[in-house]
């Protein structure tokens, strides 16, 4: 029985078949609005608040973007400038906004659990959509990653896939994990250096890597993470340029890939770091394919919850 999303906070408890109605109503946005190039008014007279609490430039555009070519109306709330920030709790802000008759707002937050805390207190019909909180999720990231993979490789079962850097303070590798697994991909390789990786119980069914030479070879998907250095004590820090040898890619890692490996980065990219130019701007580099998927990935989120 279909049943319509009313929030999205995490993957996690998405079925496959939702997921892959989701991919499917991206593709569908994507023509119907000309790749960006026409507007849909799908949700005209809805109302939609970007709640950023966090620095962001791909998620809250793409968010904006999606909203407004679908014919409604955005907020950027400005947490500057906010009654927030002269210590007003943040359920009072929710209420408060509520009271303006929001229809949805899109939130991103230091705190894992923030989005579904705004679900359980908010106190009328308005959705969340989680644009990332902690390191637990990024729901929209692992959609539009799962998305663009699928328009190169659709058969999930024959994909290896390889996410390597900093897993452990990682939302986007939470929910890509979560999407790649979902929809049936064949193994799902962690690595990273220990001091960056989760408990193995975190992730049941995923192989864990300490040496990336190993980990990538035969991989048909590699995804870098940066090093969330927010997130880190100073001591947890590593030295970049050791870091760039031991888990850096660079061309002659890629070459131990399967033909074609897709590269593939959430951003913002740090080169030299966790990847080097030559493959961030190569012929297999999928990441402003991404940054284009995320808008219709959003688009589709957006009009699943919000269409009368």
């Amino acid at each position: 029985m279909f049943q319509r999303l009313r929030h999205l906070t995490t993957l996690e408890s998405l079925s496959r078949d939702c997921i892959e109605r989701l991919l499917d109503r991206a593709i569908t946005m994507r023509d119907a609005c000309a790749h960006g190039t026409r507007k849909l008014d799908l949700l005209n007279g809805r109302t939609i608040l970007n709640l950023f609490f966090e620095p962001s430039t791909r998620t809250r555009t793409s968010f904006e973007l999606a909203a407004r070519r679908l014919g409604a109306d955005v907020i950027n709330f400005d947490i500057g400038f906010s009654s927030t920030a002269k210590g007003e709790e943040l359920f009072d802000t929710l209420h408060t906004l509520e009271a303006m008759h929001l229809d949805a707002i899109v939130v991103r937050h230091k705190v894992s659990g923030t989005p579904d805390e705004l679900v359980r207190h908010a106190m009328s019909g308005v959705s969340v959509v989680n644009a990332g909180d902690g390191n637990r999720a990024h729901p929209t990231q692992g959609l539009l990653d799962a998305l663009t993979v699928r328009q190169h490789r659709p058969d999930f079962r024959q994909l290896t896939v390889v996410i390597c850097g900093d897993v452990k303070h990682s939302r986007v590798a939470r929910s890509d994990v979560h999407a790649f697994t979902k929809l049936g991909a064949r193994e799902v390789r962690l690595c990273g250096p220990t001091a960056l990786m989760p408990d193995q119980q975190e992730f049941p069914g995923c192989k864990f890597y300490d040496n990336f030479d190993q980990a990538i070879e035969g991989a048909d998907v590699a995804i870098m993470l940066r090093l969330q250095k927010e997130r880190m004590a100073s001591t947890d820090l590593p030295d970049e340029a050791a870091y760039f040898r031991e888990y850096g890619l660079d061309s002659r890692r890629l070459a131990l890939a399967a033909r074609g490996c897709m590269v593939m980065h959430p951003g913002p990219i740090n080169r030299g770091i966790e990847i080097a130019s030559e493959v961030a701007d190569g012929p297999q580099s999928r990441i402003l394919e991404q940054v284009g998927n995320g808008v219709f990935v959003r688009m589709a989120v957006l009009y699943e919850m919000l269409a009368r």
